[in-house]
């Protein structure tokens, strides 16, 4: 959260998202408020049980209620600070959050490779596949340059230099 300059309160920080991750989001949102009544039946059913105290199936269905009701309101307030990624390079020609950038390798053990990635808000990485975040070491470096910009990485393995082949 960031502390607004002029009082006291925190603001909450925007969710960067694309639209399929906004849509995945409301798709479980969904899904949790779906299951809700079968979690308080649960909760209902197991409380019947006798003393809630010794009573370990209340307990965990009043866990699994719990962590249901959690959940919803998590993504409400995700939902809520969502803001939404353009997808492609800036007007400028420059990578930015939504960016696919084509890289090439052109030190290192792997010359001349290229390697795709997306930058996407913290939320939705996915380093296996690719998507990684704007906050990221390698997403913050990426942020802002254009087609033919080498950019220098430092990694877990050492430095790296990619040339940015492409901006989509």
């Amino acid at each position: 959260m960031k502390a607004n300059k002029n009082d006291d309160q925190t603001l909450p920080e925007p969710l960067y998202i694309t639209e399929d991750g906004l849509a995945q989001l409301k798709e479980k949102l969904v899904r949790l408020k779906r299951a809700l009544p079968d979690r308080i039946a649960e909760a209902q059913r197991t409380a019947a049980y006798g003393d809630r105290s010794d009573n370990a199936e209340y307990k965990l269905a009043k866990g699994s209620l719990r962590r249901t009701n959690w959940q919803i309101l998590e993504i409400q307030d995700q939902i809520k600070r969502a803001v939404l990624i353009a997808t492609g390079a800036s007007a400028t020609g420059k990578v930015q959050i939504g960016s696919t950038v084509v890289l090439q390798e052109i030190n290192g053990k792997t010359n001349n490779k290229e390697k795709i990635l997306q930058i996407v808000g913290p939320h939705e990485t996915d380093p296996t596949n690719g998507r990684i975040s704007q906050l990221s070491p390698v997403g913050a470096a990426l942020i802002g340059r254009a087609r033919g910009d080498e950019v220098v990485i430092k990694t877990a393995d050492g430095t790296r230099t990619y040339r940015v082949i492409e901006i989509k």
